[in-house]
């Protein structure tokens, strides 16, 4: 049986959405199934640089928190693909505030970090 990596944190509002969304993968996710419904291979490909495990772990999770459904097709071979809810579609404004936020700052942090985001930039002293 299936254990979240980390509890959940009902202990404050913005703690409880940020315990659902907050891994490098699952605002992505979440931000690309608001589009259409994708299969698992479709979000592999989408996201090459995280590892299958790492992402199926995450939709696991999602799907658990009830923000995404999972349909599997009774087909051969078995097919099966992802969708947001009703409630993870509650998300979308979030997400959308996340992006615009990150698009008007990206330059500070571009300037800070570099261009590969590694700390390569100019040092603030």
């Amino acid at each position: 049986m299936y254990e979240r990596k980390i509890p959940v944190d009902l202990s404050c509002p913005l703690r409880l959405t940020m315990s659902l969304i907050d891994s490098k993968w699952k605002s992505c996710i979440l931000d690309e199934l608001r589009r259409r419904a994708l299969r698992p291979s479709e979000l592999h490909k989408l996201f090459p640089e995280a590892t299958p495990r790492v992402l199926d772990l995450q939709l696991k999770e999602l799907v658990r928190d009830g923000l995404v459904v999972k349909t599997i097709f009774p087909e051969l071979p078995p097919r099966s693909e992802y969708a947001l809810s009703e409630l993870g579609q509650t998300l979308v404004p979030i997400i959308d505030a996340l992006i615009a936020w990150g698009g008007k700052n990206a330059a500070v942090f571009e300037r800070k970090y570099g261009k590969d985001g590694l700390g390569a930039g100019p040092q603030e002293g």
